[in-house]
């Protein structure tokens, strides 16, 4: 089990994680690009708000499918669940105080700029 927090306290998650992380990935949408966040998934179901939830603000844009969450006091953004597959949480490990994002290696880019459900 990890803990997840915002930069200030006010929201904080745990995730279950067995072992090592799937996936390590970074996403070029024009969100992701700018908030620069290194992130790993997990099922809906391992992942749980245990304080502040009603901290978090809800922030969608395109097909406002894709739900980003952010803390509405210092503003970090702690998780999504991506269009994608709306059935996983993605969370930012820079909010997972044990986990060093300059050490990881292997980051997955996803070319969220060219995502597969906007093709016609």
């Amino acid at each position: 089990m990890k803990k997840l927090t915002c930069h200030c306290g006010e929201v904080e998650a745990e995730i279950n994680l067995d072992g090592d992380l799937q996936k390590v990935l970074q996403c070029n949408c024009s969100i992701c690009k700018r908030r620069n966040a290194t992130m790993s998934m997990v099922k809906n179901e391992d992942f749980k708000i245990t304080k502040g939830e009603d901290k978090l603000k809800l922030y969608q844009f395109h097909s406002k499918v894709a739900k980003h969450y952010f803390c509405s006091d210092c503003g970090i953004y702690t998780h999504h669940n991506p269009r994608a597959n709306p059935a996983m949480t993605g969370f930012n490990l820079g909010c997972i105080d044990e986990i060093n994002t300059f050490d990881l290696k292997d980051i997955t880019v996803n070319n969220g700029q060219n995502h597969p459900l906007d093709k016609k």
